[in-house]
């Protein structure tokens, strides 16, 4: 599905891409997941692969009962996306989701999700892991969160790209029309 598809860091799509949506998950949450195996599965063919919707993931800590592992789980996708893989990371960690709050989220978990992403040089990510760079681009995504009043995940911000973003409002994350109508309204404006 993401194959031919700019990736860089945290985005998928291309960079010049008219519309932007920011989307706040905690990899633990089962309803980020429904998101992800949902609505998602519809916007990238039909909006990102077009170059019409880049999609940028934001970290929220929410299903994530320990501090420490919520760190430790967000910078290995971060630091994946250091390799243009995020996405695919991302994707194998839901499709791997076990059950919310039962500490599945080890170190020997999260290494055998980075061998299953195709490409992903496995002593690359290891040593971004450990750039303090991704820890504080976690503070920055809670940061900008907080600033939205956000307390759940997952929540997206969407708005024209360099504009200044609006919280987006959905009725389902397995449909895909809350998105569909919003990202049709920026490119018409």
């Amino acid at each position: 599905m993401l194959g031919g598809i700019p990736q860089s860091g945290i985005v998928l799509g291309s960079p010049k891409a008219p519309v932007t949506l920011q989307y706040f998950a905690d990899l633990e949450c089962p309803v980020c997941k429904e998101f992800t195996t949902g609505a998602l599965q519809s916007l990238i063919p039909q909006w990102v692969r077009t170059g019409k919707l880049k999609i940028e993931y934001r970290n929220l800590e929410t299903a994530t009962r320990e501090r420490e592992v919520f760190r430790d789980q967000q910078v290995a996708a971060l630091a994946a996306g250091k390799q243009g893989k995020l996405w695919p990371f991302i994707e194998t960690f839901y499709r791997e989701q076990g059950e919310e709050g039962s500490g599945y989220v080890t170190e020997q978990y999260l290494q055998n999700l980075a061998q299953q992403v195709p490409g992903l040089d496995i002593a690359q990510w290891t040593a971004a892991r450990n750039e303090p760079g991704l820890a504080s681009q976690i503070t920055t995504d809670a940061q900008v969160a907080s600033s939205q009043g956000f307390t759940g995940t997952p929540s997206f911000l969407i708005g024209k790209t360099g504009g200044a973003p609006q919280k987006l409002e959905y009725s389902s994350l397995t449909d895909p029309g809350s998105f569909n109508a919003a990202i049709e309204k920026l490119l018409k404006a």
